[in-house]
């Protein structure tokens, strides 16, 4: 008997069901970071400071249902705009797959462990700054992290490691 694909190798994204799309977010929490763009060179400057609905530590939208009412720029992942959105990290699944790549083998949807984006030193838990802790939104600058955007698709993991 032939195993059965899963269906992010069998569907386009645009053929995915609610579910199926949003069990594509990892939780890695790149997508909750505030970004700038240089008015010279439209270059993307991501930072270490997270949305204030952002969940640090469970890299998670503390208000996900809700959360354009509170931070009207969120911008919503959809299958019709993400190719629009060059500033996602290369190791977003929904990137990738719209890339024509496949998911990076730390992803929970391979392993079955929502915990595998963090054990692989993939997501930013712990290591971000709300953006609330700044009167001014410039002072986000003194947080570039480029480093965060590196393609982190092919970590060297070890799933029997803590």
């Amino acid at each position: 008997m032939t195993a059965r694909k899963p269906f992010w190798e069998t569907k386009s994204l645009n053929q995915m069901t609610v579910p199926e799309w949003e069990s594509l977010c990892d939780g890695c929490g790149l997508c909750c970071l505030v970004r700038f763009e240089d008015e010279d060179t439209g270059e993307i400057i991501p930072t270490r400071v997270h949305c204030q609905l952002f969940d640090e530590h469970r890299c998670t939208c503390k208000d996900y249902a809700n959360r354009k009412k509170t931070v009207p720029d969120c911008i919503k992942l959809t299958p019709h705009n993400i190719e629009t959105l060059e500033w996602m990290p290369p190791s977003c699944a929904y990137r990738r797959l719209h890339e024509g790549k496949t998911l990076p083998l730390w992803h929970p949807l391979i392993t079955g462990d929502r915990e595998s984006v963090h054990q692989a030193g993939v997501s930013v838990r712990d290591q971000t700054v709300s953006e609330l802790s700044f009167s001014d939104p410039e002072d986000a600058l003194d947080f570039v992290a480029t480093d965060l955007m590196y393609d982190k698709s092919d970590v060297d993991w070890d799933p029997e490691e803590p």
